[in-house]
C-alpha cells in the first residue's frame, strides 16, 4: 500500500464545502431597471448636444477684430547719425617713469610705496617712493671726500704762504747782498786793480741773483696758483658727483605733476604682462602709472574711409558706454585722421580712418580704456515731414505706405528722401497728421 495519498481526496474529518446560494430574483430585477436608467439619460444628453450643434452650423462664427497698430505722421527734426565705436582715453595726462638716475653707482631701485590705482590725486601729490637708502650712504661717502678736498685746498694755502714769504726773504736778502756789494765797488779808488775786478764780480754776481730771484717770484706763484686750481676742480669734481646723487635722490620722491586719477600701467616682467607692485626692482626710464585728468576725456574710434567723407571736426555727438548702458554724455568731433590705417593681426587689408571724440559732459564713471561709442550727427533738418521706416513698404521702385481714412485702409505711393536708423523723410504723398500702419505689408 502506498504511503501517499491521491490529491484529489480529501483528509479525513475535513468539512465538505459550501456552495453558493443562489441571487434572490428582486435583486436582478433592480439591476435591470437602473441599467435602463441611465441608458436613457445619456440617450437624452446625445440629443440635446446634436440639437445644439445643427442650430449653430447655420450661424457664421464670432472672429475676434484684429487690432491694426497705426503711427501719426509728423514734422520734426530729421536727423542722420553715422555710429563709431572704440575705446575712451585723456586728452591730458601725465606719464609717470622710474626716474633715470645721474649717478652711475646706484644700481638697485626698489619700489617701497605706490598709490592705489583709481586713487584721485592733486597737483604734488606723492605718488611713488623708491628707497634712496644706498644712494642717501653714497651722498654721505662723497661729501666726506668733498670736505677732505677743501681741508687740502686750505692746508695747501698755508703751505704757499710759507713758501712765498721765504722766497720773498731770499729777495730782500739778494737786494741787501747787491746793494752791499755796489757799496763796496765803489771805494774802487784805494783799492788794488785785483780788487776792483774781484769787487766787479761781486756786484755782477749779486745782481744776477737778485734778478733770478726776482724772475722765481711770478713763476713761483703761477705754480702755487696751478696747484690750488687743482685741488679746487678735484673739489669741484667731488662736489658734482655728490650734487648728482642728491638729485637722484629727490628724483626717487616721486610725485604728481597734475592732479587726475591714477592710473596704473601693464609692464612685460617674468614673462608675462602685470603691473607694478611694491617690492618691484624698477629699471630707470620704465613706465609704469598715468596720472590722467578726467575733466579731459575722449573716445578713440575710427570709421570706414568711405564714411569718413560725411564727417566733420565740429559735428556734434552723443556717447554711449558699454558699462554702463544708462550713461548717455554729449561730445562732439574733435579730430580726424588724415590718412587710413589698417589692423596689425587682421583685416589688415581694410582701412579706417581715426577720429577723437570728445567728451563734453562729465561724469565720474568715466575713465581710460573704457569701451565706448557715439553717435555722429552727419546731417541736420529742421521741420521735416517723418514717417516710421516700419510703415515703408517697398517693392522695387516703389515705395508706398497703408494710410488710414474713413473708408479703410488704402494703399498710396510716396516719395522718400534721407533716411536714418528709425525714420524717413516724406517728399510728397503724405501730410502731416495723417496716420500710416506700422509693421503690416
Amino acid at each position: 500500500m502506498s504511503a501517499f495519498t491521491s490529491p484529489g481526496t480529501r483528509p479525513a474529518g475535513a468539512p465538505a464545502p459550501l456552495e453558493p446560494a443562489p441571487e434572490p430574483l428582486a435583486n436582478r430585477k433592480g439591476l435591470g431597471l437602473r441599467i435602463l436608467l441611465v441608458a436613457v439619460v445619456l440617450a437624452v444628453i446625445g440629443a440635446v448636444a446634436l440639437y445644439r450643434f445643427r442650430a449653430g452650423a447655420g450661424q457664421p462664427a464670432k472672429v475676434a477684430p484684429v487690432q491694426v497698430r497705426t503711427a501719426v505722421v509728423a514734422t520734426g527734426v530729421f536727423e542722420q547719425v553715422l555710429r563709431v565705436s572704440g575705446s575712451t582715453s585723456a586728452r591730458n595726462f601725465a606719464n609717470i617713469a622710474c626716474p633715470m638716475l645721474r649717478g652711475p653707482d646706484v644700481r638697485n631701485l626698489e619700489l617701497i610705496w605706490l598709490a592705489e590705482a583709481g586713487a584721485m590725486v592733486k597737483k604734488g601729490d606723492l605718488v611713488a617712493q623708491i628707497d634712496s637708502q644706498q644712494a642717501r650712504d653714497h651722498v654721505d661717502d662723497v661729501d666726506s671726500q668733498v670736505q677732505q678736498a677743501q681741508a687740502d685746498i686750505k692746508k695747501r694755502l698755508a703751505e704757499q704762504q710759507i713758501e712765498m714769504e721765504n722766497l720773498r726773504q731770499s729777495l730782500r736778502s739778494a737786494k741787501a747782498e747787491l746793494d752791499k756789494a755796489r757799496l763796496d765797488a765803489s771805494a774802487s779808488e784805494i783799492r788794488t786793480p785785483i780788487d776792483v775786478e774781484l769787487l766787479k764780480l761781486s756786484v755782477e754776481e749779486a745782481e744776477a741773483q737778485y734778478k733770478q730771484l726776482q724772475l722765481d717770484v711770478p713763476n713761483t706763484e703761477a705754480r702755487l696758483k696751478a696747484e690750488i686750481r687743482i685741488l679746487e676742480l678735484t673739489r669741484d669734481r667731488h662736489a658734482r658727483h655728490r650734487d648728482r646723487h642728491a638729485g637722484d635722490i629727490k628724483r626717487m620722491t616721486i610725485r604728481a605733476p597734475i592732479a587726475g586719477l591714477v592710473v596704473m600701467q601693464s609692464t612685460f616682467r617674468a614673462g608675462e604682462m602685470r603691473q607694478i607692485q611694491v617690492g618691484d626692482q624698477m629699471h630707470p626710464g620704465e613706465p609704469f602709472m598715468k596720472v590722467v585728468d578726467t575733466s579731459s576725456m575722449q573716445v578713440d574710434a575710427s570709421v570706414n574711409q568711405v564714411e569718413a567723407e560725411q564727417m566733420r571736426i565740429g559735428q556734434e555727438a552723443t556717447v554711449e558706454f558699454d558699462a554702463f548702458p544708462g550713461l548717455r554724455l554729449p561730445g562732439k568731433v574733435y579730430a580726424i585722421g588724415a590718412m587710413a590705417v589698417g589692423g596689425w593681426r587682421q583685416n589688415y587689408y581694410i582701412r579706417n580712418i581715426p577720429v577723437r571724440i570728445l567728451i563734453e559732459g562729465r561724469d565720474p564713471r568715466v575713465i581710460p580704456d573704457l569701451s565706448a561709442s557715439a553717435n555722429v550727427v552727419v546731417s541736420r533738418k529742421e521741420n521735416a515731414l517723418l514717417v516710421p521706416l516700419a510703415a515703408v513698404v517697398s517693392q522695387g521702385a516703389k515705395t508706398t505706405v497703408q494710410v488710414k481714412t474713413a473708408a479703410g485702409f488704402e494703399t498710396r505711393s510716396v516719395e522718400l528722401g534721407a533716411r536714418n536708423n528709425t525714420h524717413a523723410e516724406v517728399l510728397s504723398g503724405l501730410k502731416a497728421g495723417e496716420q500710416v500702419v506700422v509693421g503690416r505689408s
